[in-house]
């Protein structure tokens, strides 16, 4: 098994490569009993969001890794890689705003979040 550093960085590779928009990695180990990092990024269409998943994909393959499941590919809004150890999810900038991951994440727990949004 890829040590989970290296599992990361090909992920931002692959990403970039593509051009994703806004990539940012959360270390989520201690608050995540499923996954130790998530790797955000945007894309700028749907077509974009299904190609910056298949590079993910396709790259972590040629590294011998195979990915536990791809979710969304039908959709045009969100696209999430499970590779285990690091998720990946591809957002459209508006569907990433909504969900705001990155501040659910940061926040620490759901309450916290819930006590930090306006009312």
């Amino acid at each position: 098994m890829k040590e989970v550093e290296e599992i990361k960085n090909l992920v931002i590779n692959a990403l970039e490569d593509l051009k994703a928009v806004d990539v940012t990695v959360l270390d989520v180990r201690g608050k995540s009993s499923v996954t130790d990092f998530m790797v955000i990024a945007s894309g700028t269409s749907g077509r974009h969001l299904k190609a910056l998943a298949n590079n993910v994909v396709v790259e972590v393959k040629k590294s011998g890794i195979k990915p536990l499941g791809v979710e969304g590919e039908s959709s045009n809004e969100w696209v999430l890689v499970d590779l285990v150890d690091v998720v990946v999810h591809i957002m459209l900038p508006e569907t990433r705003e909504f969900y705001q991951l990155e501040k659910l994440w940061e926040a620490g727990s759901v309450d916290e979040l819930a006590e930090a949004r306006p009312q």
